[in-house]
């Protein structure tokens, strides 16, 4: 009789999900999970071929929580846009150590798919065609993996920053002015004046 598995798919994402948090993607090995879940690291090996499909289980269970239903269908393109945009973006904020393979994975994440698909879906409805679609949902999924990167693990704002504003005028006076303005510029305000700069040339482009 074979032995009953005390393991699931989901055990082993949220085990991994948590050395990835706690101790960064670096962290990640099937023995730390192994530890994580108090079980050997062979008897992962029953639950999973190797670390690749462990990525890809961390992957699903991020991007699968992403909300891609949208409340009105009627309202504007741009608004609903912004909402799976801004799903998107607070779920993988969560884990931002895990970004790097929310990128090497995402075509093989259901969730990935499930908001792309949604986000396609708006911009045919917004009159865009299929080139636009394909550089727009590029360029917003570019944006949001960006920007969270930024945030959480480029020090866009603090030290480096402050390092920024401390550039010597005559070599850098651009970078200096604007390394002061930032220091003002707080981080919701920066990610959405950003989306709205991509939106509105979209919209030049599809004449909404």
């Amino acid at each position: 009789m074979p032995r009953p598995r005390s393991l699931t798919g989901a055990r082993l994402a949220a085990a991994a999900l948590a050395v990835i948090d706690r101790d960064g993607l670096a962290g990640l090995s099937m023995r730390a999970v192994a530890k994580e879940l108090g079980t050997s690291t062979m008897a992962l090996y029953r639950y999973v071929r190797d670390r690749e499909e462990l990525e890809r289980l961390v992957v699903e269970l991020v991007l699968g929580s992403v909300d891609t239903r949208l409340p009105d269908d009627a309202a504007p393109w741009r608004e609903r846009i912004e909402i799976l945009v801004r799903r998107l973006r607070d779920t993988v904020a969560a884990h931002p150590e895990a970004v790097p393979l929310t990128v090497t994975h995402r075509h093989h994440s259901r969730g990935a798919l499930l908001w792309s698909e949604a986000v396609l879906a708006v911009l045919a409805d917004a009159g865009a065609g299929d080139e636009r679609r394909v550089v727009a949902l590029r360029g917003l999924l570019g944006y949001v993996i960006g920007a969270i990167q930024l945030e959480h693990l480029g020090a866009l704002s603090g030290a480096g920053t402050a390092a920024i504003a401390e550039l010597p005028e005559a070599e850098f006076p651009h970078l200096r002015r604007i390394g002061r303005e930032a220091q003002g510029v707080g981080v919701e305000r920066e990610f959405m004046g950003g989306l709205t700069l991509l939106l509105d040339g979209l919209a030049a482009q599809v004449g909404s």
